[in-house]
């Protein structure tokens, strides 16, 4: 895992640099002239963990989004809505694109798939 690496000379932060000619990575301080070879060649990793109420959430905000395609021409089947915002996307398992619906009621949020 990459971590974060001073400078031994001034304890300033060192940053990831390329030796184009040597075709190796180094860390050099921007301080001093002090630059050491990488042991790992991973300079920045951002994992992202979500819990299962968070990506539900993410679906249910897509009814707000003034950005996405909305239609009269669908009706909720759990709170007989008359509008819904739609977007195509791949299903999980699935080739091929698949439209989705999400309920722009703000009590409901229902989503299918036609």
């Amino acid at each position: 895992m990459s971590t974060m690496k001073f400078c031994r000379e001034c304890n300033n932060i060192l940053y990831p640099k390329e030796d184009r000619e040597a075709k190796v990575l180094l860390y050099a301080c921007r301080n001093c002239d002090h630059q050491e070879n990488a042991d790992n060649f991973c300079v920045y990793r951002n994992e992202i963990h979500h819990s299962v109420g968070e990506r539900t959430q993410v679906l249910q905000d897509v009814a707000a989004d003034p950005t996405l395609p909305r239609t009269k021409a669908v009706r909720c089947v759990q709170c007989n809505h008359g509008e819904a915002v739609f977007f195509q996307a791949t299903a999980r398992g699935e080739e091929g694109m698949t439209l989705f619906f999400v309920c722009c009621n703000p009590n409901c949020g229902h989503r299918w798939r036609d």
